[in-house]
């Protein structure tokens, strides 16, 4: 069964998630946007083995990290789809322009296409790609446990910004009405910034959404 734990990091307070399988201790990061050493300490405070590091998107706050968590602990960058390749390619002057800590550009070992499936010790868990926000958001669906890691696509009561480079709004409501509906109401979302929801919420109150 995999099992996680969300990780607030950087000044943006982006939702970095820990999640791992409870019989093989595997664990990977999805979205280790910066604070590196809080990171590393949540996975030694548990005794897991981190084995990749998953990305929805490479907007700073989400990717920043990445690339020097990659290489000095020798693992795996899987994600997202190739359409975040400019923003990937930016991530120095993003880093600059927010006054984040230096980040690194890095090609990711795997690039994810919508119907992906990526494991995770005895689990399997499925790749959407969910374009709006950024072109190559992708979000990770642990269907055995009815959670979805959505990064900016989808907040409670808010949908993600589509004014950045790239971005586009009528994409953006069409890769939550016909990507993450279908995954049912009672799946719990984990988004990039804020507190969990569960998608029926979401369809019932959230204004940008609500009834679709």
């Amino acid at each position: 069964m995999l099992c996680y734990h969300t990780i607030p990091v950087t000044p943006f307070q982006q939702n970095c998630s820990l999640l791992w399988c409870d019989q093989t201790k595997e664990a990977v990061l999805i979205d280790a946007g910066g604070e590196i050493g809080l990171l590393r300490a949540a996975v030694q405070e548990r005794k897991l083995k981190l084995v990749a590091l998953w990305l929805t998107h490479a907007h700073i706050d989400h990717a920043g990290g990445a690339g020097q968590l990659a290489r000095e602990e020798g693992l795996p960058i899987v994600g997202p789809h190739r359409g975040d390749q400019f923003w990937i390619d930016g991530l120095p002057q993003q880093s600059r322009m927010f006054g984040f800590p230096p980040a690194e550009q890095f090609t990711p070992t795997r690039w994810l296409e919508d119907g992906d499936e990526v494991q995770l010790g005895n689990s399997k868990v499925s790749v959407r790609h969910c374009p709006g926000h950024t072109p190559g958001h992708v979000v990770f669906h642990a269907a055995e446990i009815k959670r979805c890691f959505v990064g900016d696509v989808l907040f409670a009561g808010s949908i993600g910004r589509t004014d950045f480079p790239q971005g586009n709004h009528d994409q953006l409501i069409a890769s939550i009405t016909q990507r993450l509906w279908p995954m049912g109401d009672d799946t719990v979302f984990i988004p990039g910034h804020g507190p969990e929801s569960s998608f029926g919420q979401e369809r019932r109150f959230n204004p940008y959404v609500r009834g679709t």
